[in-house]
């Protein structure tokens, strides 16, 4: 008995398993999800690579990282130089992707990537309830930010390099959320409301990309994965930055609430939302970074400024009691403030009145003497016979 089961390759076609041979049924590409009836526990029934060993999102646990000392900062080409030609931006009903020019690319790794495109995933709580998909110690931020390059070096074009050993290469960039409003990222957020639904398309001004980027790009964790959504070929090298950039919360709110993933014409709207893939099992890959064990604590933004207060504070507070001791010590004559610290009395150079008296009254009873008769001794002094 024939048994059939339908699997998208990520060619744009379908396929029948019919026995051992694999034939073409009809191009139609499969309509995975993050949830639901192609929902990410049904992904490897449909793409077989999303069950590999290497998949990716993955959590980042510091104390198991391995420090390689050869992983230099990384370069971003032409990141600057995004000309006069617009960029476009679409909803592809998983996402907002913005495809970039191929003059940008990335030096700093074993080939040259050539970039291609880049897109976001986020949540649906607001600050604090997650949407990365790298995770830190278990820590997820509210947003992600991913940067797709190909292997121009070795490949031709991104679909080829895509299904090839070492054919992409993904900056990873974790996103917190901030006071103060990120201008780099209005230059996406402004125009949302144009792809609201699935499938639709807007020209954008081109806008510096490197401004979406960290300031620190020489400490980041480098490992090797896959894509994040199917067909989840495990072709990917991926460099996480360890800083973070900051949206506002009014930012936030925008990308989380401001897109749908079903399309126009479609009678239920359904929230873009939640387009993060869980973390997916190390499988004993080893996750290096390009600095030292030392300095892998991270600390989040509440932890730094609760310390940069807390020091802050102390100084204020220290100085204060310093400045009460010695205003204290300055406005009192009396060491009994200070008992503990008493000298010791030292020998008085000056007389007594009482001492000065006895002293003049000697002067006198010799000067009465020396004028007249001798006193004579009391009785009451004189020896016995």
């Amino acid at each position: 008995m024939l048994q059939s089961k339908s699997a998208c390759w990520g060619d744009g076609c379908t396929y029948t398993d019919l026995g051992h041979a694999c034939v073409e049924e009809k191009c139609k590409e499969t309509y995975w999800t993050y949830t639901g009836l192609v929902g990410q526990s049904q992904w490897s029934e449909y793409f077989p690579e999303c069950g590999g060993s290497s998949q990716s999102p993955v959590d980042v646990v510091t104390s198991q990282t391995k420090h390689d000392p050869t992983l230099t900062p990384l370069t971003p080409l032409g990141y600057s130089q995004h000309g006069n030609q617009p960029f476009t931006l679409y909803n592809n009903g998983h996402t907002v992707v913005i495809d970039l020019p191929d003059w940008m690319g990335l030096r700093g790794l074993p080939w040259l990537f050539t970039a291609a495109q880049m897109h976001l995933h986020w949540g649906s709580g607001g600050l604090g309830h997650g949407g990365s998909e790298h995770t830190v110690n278990g820590q997820s931020t509210d947003a992600e930010l991913h940067l797709v390059h190909y292997n121009s070096e070795l490949y031709p074009n991104i679909s080829t390099a895509m299904t090839q050993d070492n054919g992409l290469a993904v900056l990873g960039i974790l996103i917190e959320t901030g006071q103060e409003n990120n201008q780099a990222f209005d230059n996406i957020l402004n125009y949302l409301g144009r792809v609201r639904h699935a499938d639709q398309k807007v020209f954008i001004p081109a806008f510096d990309v490197e401004g979406l980027l960290p300031g620190n790009l020489g400490r980041y964790y480098r490992y090797k994965g896959s894509l994040t959504t199917p067909p989840c070929y495990q072709t990917v090298l991926w460099t996480l930055f360890q800083e973070r950039i900051h949206i506002s919360q009014a930012q936030l709110v925008k990308l989380e609430t401001s897109l749908y993933s079903s399309r126009q014409e479609e009678p239920d709207r359904m929230l873009l939302q939640d387009n993060y893939r869980s973390t997916q099992p190390a499988n004993h890959r080893v996750i290096f970074t390009s600095f030292s064990k030392e300095s892998v604590k991270e600390l989040s933004s509440g932890e730094v400024t609760a310390i940069v207060v807390g020091v802050m504070c102390g100084c204020v507070g220290l100085t204060v009691i310093i400045r009460f001791i010695i205003k204290t010590i300055r406005s009192t004559s009396s060491w009994d403030v200070l008992p503990s610290i008493r000298p010791t009395p030292m020998p008085r150079a000056n007389m007594s009145e009482k001492q000065k008296e006895q002293k003049q009254d000697l002067a006198l009873s010799l000067t009465s003497g020396a004028g007249g008769t001798k006193e004579e001794p009391s009785s009451s002094l004189q020896a016995e016979p």
